[in-house]
């Protein structure tokens, strides 16, 4: 029997509709973007699905992102979709928490909008983030080992890895990257320099706001960015997603550690098909799925 790992995407795939035809179809998923709303005190159905500038700032993204991911998980679930283990990429991995029951849906919704904001405010200008493309995480490491004020930010896959720190640091480094070899180096349109030790702070935020809330131990178990390991034990979760915001997210490695555990079909739940391009190039004899649509959920349920 198949060992089935279901993923969960981060920031950056999100688009106006995405998760529309899941909201129409299914009562669940209906019920899932209401709860989101009320919880994050934001009308995140119109966030999604109506035209407007806000979808793509950081601080409405995360909640748009993870009431759709939540919403199309719970529906499939619902439909007889099964999870061996699950994971997300950064903000993915709340999608995680919430199918693994780690959190209650409502603390997830709402420590995932205060998050948002949290990251939002964190770093305000003169930040940002760089994918390099070509290069492995080794090589990258090497030239920029001794440039100031820039970090490896994401291994997301073989030849992909995302730099993170002060502009004029990341300036240097693209130079340093481009004469180590790297075929381009691409900044990304984001608002800071995330999972970087510039974001310490909001990562003492997050965990201030952390403090009340409750936990259960997994009901699936899950691979954490911060070190490619499981989570079976709430007692680490908390401190585990405070020290995300600043620590790289180890993308790649995650996925490595469960193939190597015998997980040998991954369902990739979201907007996107981004983790699983990545999953192709970690290695191309796993079977993967994508859930993106109501149409993608049903072909998928009948492979089960």
């Amino acid at each position: 029997m198949s060992k089935i790992a279901v993923i969960f995407p981060g920031q950056g795939s999100q688009y106006l509709g995405m998760g529309y035809d899941f909201f129409e179809e299914f009562s669940v998923a209906r019920q899932t973007y209401e709860l989101a709303g009320t919880a994050a005190g934001l009308n995140v159905k119109a966030l999604c699905f109506t035209e407007n500038e806000r979808l793509n700032q950081t601080e409405y993204t995360q909640i748009a992102m993870l009431a759709t991911e939540v919403a199309m998980y719970r529906t499939a679930a619902s439909l007889g979709l099964r999870a061996d283990v699950c994971a997300g990429l950064s903000l993915g991995e709340y999608a995680a928490l919430a199918a693994s029951e780690v959190m209650a849906l409502t603390d997830c919704f709402q420590i995932i909008r205060k998050r948002g904001m949290i990251m939002q405010e964190a770093y305000p200008s003169g930040g940002g983030m760089v994918a390099v493309l070509g290069l492995t995480g080794e090589q990258v490491e090497t030239a920029i080992s001794g440039i100031a004020d820039v970090w490896i930010a994401n291994y997301n896959c073989p030849g992909q890895i995302v730099i993170s720190g002060k502009l004029s640091g990341l300036e240097e480094a693209s130079a340093a990257l481009t004469k180590a070899g790297a075929r381009r180096c691409v900044p990304l349109k984001v608002s800071g320099p995330f999972h970087s030790p510039l974001l310490d702070v909001a990562g003492r935020k997050l965990r201030e706001e952390l403090r009340g809330v409750n936990l259960e131990n997994p009901w699936i178990p899950y691979v954490t960015n911060v070190d490619a390991s499981y989570v079976t034990d709430c007692a680490r979760v908390k401190d585990l997603l405070a020290r995300q915001i600043y620590s790289s997210v180890r993308w790649q490695q995650s996925m490595e550690r469960l193939i190597a555990d015998g997980v040998d079909t991954f369902v990739e739940i979201g907007p996107g098909k981004t983790l699983t391009s990545f999953l192709k190039k970690i290695d191309p004899k796993v079977k993967c799925s994508s859930i993106e649509t109501v149409e993608e959920m049903k072909r998928v349920l009948e492979e089960f």
